[in-house]
């Protein structure tokens, strides 16, 4: 019998926690996923449960194990971000996962900035807004003020991936994907960890920093396995867009955030750039990339939900309206966008009467105007005059219509997709360790993408073009 080589990888969300079986030509041929109960730290905030997910770690891989079909030869871990697992001298958690939208104590971050420049000029060295519990570095920075005898117990704090891998590994990684994710850890500057890393001896509790291509061989269950080190999960969905498309590109991944990500505007953060959300993550190669953040997911949802309520309709119905050019045309002459000197995060349909519309479909191509009027301006920020001719939407708005034909309407000059693949995450974290156990070149059709057409309300609708 012919084994199919594979690579498994989990792919660790705060919601679910899923498991992918990629072939070397990076099909997905096997799946599962869970929902993980939530458990509460000791000051009662829901945190993740690790013990539920190692359990579904190693009780998955004695799963895949048993699948006779394939050959399991690695493994990797893509993982959500902001959060880190504080490893003892016997390899065991000291505390819970701390959840990242865990309230921050203003008086703690405000002590830090202070030492260090203040919070306009720590935040640009660190490329990153001030986030509370979201910049994790300063997770750490809390444990040494408010538990000093649980730091001095840390051998090493783990990004929530690389303490994945080391759960397989024994051995303890930093990733510069994790570090460079909104942590406040790194100069991006200087290009190594910031100085106040330095000065309160934080550096001496991460480990020694690896690229994300690195694999390392491991044992389980009688098998040896290349394991990689792990990444972010939004650095990993960004590296099939990398290898397969060489002229610059911007890519808006969208879901409850909207985040564009543009990975060939390498420029420092301005202050303006900051204060509009604006951050840099880091890619697999070790470069910066330039993104900007709106929480337009989140606002649809509650959008959507106030339409279907005022008329009477199913929430589910919106998901299935398509483009019309006509409503649309009419919308911009009875309801202009409101005039702003600022860039605006919140879009104005949460102040627009919906009785002023004819129903719901009008209300809702209202919103979905209104939607891409920040879009537009958020994706600005860091497009930039770097060469940029393609527009990659992938996620949950690249199936909606509206969006996607408003969305190349505010892009004259810049040809507009949707984007589409198995698992984006997941397959970029089996791209970053391929050398280490895949025998083919890496396919050129990773990515499926459906190009819309500006000005043009006859755009099909249905199948994709391979590029």
């Amino acid at each position: 019998m012919n084994l199919t080589p594979v690579i498994a990888i989990f792919d660790i969300g705060k919601t679910n926690k899923k498991l992918f079986l990629f072939d070397e030509n990076y099909q997905v041929v096997f799946e599962k996923s869970v929902h993980l109960v939530e458990v509460r730290d000791e000051g009662g905030f829901p945190c993740e449960n690790l013990e539920s997910l190692k359990s579904f770690i190693f009780g998955s891989l004695d799963e895949v194990l048993k699948l006779e079909q394939f050959q399991l030869k690695a493994i990797n871990f893509s993982a959500y971000g902001a959060s880190l697992v504080y490893i003892g001298e016997d390899g065991k958690p000291l505390t819970p996962l701390y959840n990242y939208l865990k309230p921050y104590p203003d008086t703690i971050s405000d002590q830090l900035y202070k030492k260090y420049g203040g919070e306009e000029q720590f935040s640009m060295e660190a490329a990153s807004p001030a986030l509370g519990s979201l910049n994790s570095g300063l997770q750490l920075y809390r444990l040494k003020q408010e538990k000093p005898e649980t730091f001095k117990g840390i051998k090493y704090a783990l990004h929530l991936p690389q303490y994945l891998s080391f759960l397989l590994t024994d051995e303890y990684y930093s990733d510069l994907t994790s570090i460079g994710c909104h942590t406040a850890l790194w100069d991006f500057n200087k290009n190594t960890y910031h100085k106040w890393v330095l000065q309160e001896a934080i550096d001496v509790k991460l480990a020694p920093i690896a690229p994300p291509s690195k694999a390392v061989p491991a044992l389980y269950s009688s098998r040896n396995y290349q394991v990689g080190i792990g990444l972010h999960d939004s650095s990993a969905a960004l590296i099939p867009y990398l290898l397969n498309f060489n002229e610059p590109f911007v890519l808006i991944s969208t879901g409850t955030w909207n985040i564009s990500l543009n990975p060939f505007n390498q420029t420092p953060l301005t202050n303006p750039e900051l204060k509009n959300d604006c951050l840099c993550y880091m890619q697999y190669q070790g470069k910066p990339v330039k993104a900007s953040r709106l929480f337009s997911g989140f606002e649809h949802e509650q959008q959507v939900k106030r339409i279907a309520q005022h008329f009477g309709q199913s929430a589910d119905k919106y998901a299935a309206i398509s483009y019309d050019a006509g409503i649309i045309s009419r919308l911009k002459k009875d309801h202009p966008q409101p005039e702003s000197d600022f860039f605006k995060k919140e879009p104005a349909f949460a102040a627009r009467t919906l009785s002023d519309f004819k129903n719901d479909t009008e209300a809702y191509h209202q919103l979905m105007l209104d939607l891409i009027q920040i879009q537009s301006a958020s994706t600005r920020l860091i497009l930039q005059n770097n060469g940029v001719k393609r527009l990659f939407v992938d996620g949950g708005f690249s199936k909606n219509s509206i969006f996607m034909h408003l969305l190349a309407d505010a892009f004259l000059g810049i040809e507009v997709f949707a984007a589409s693949m198995a698992q984006a995450s997941a397959l970029g974290a089996a791209l970053a360790i391929h050398d280490e156990w895949n025998t083919k070149t890496i396919p050129g059709d990773l990515v499926q993408l459906k190009h819309y057409p500006a000005n043009r309300s006859d755009a099909n609708d249905t199948g994709f073009i391979l590029i």
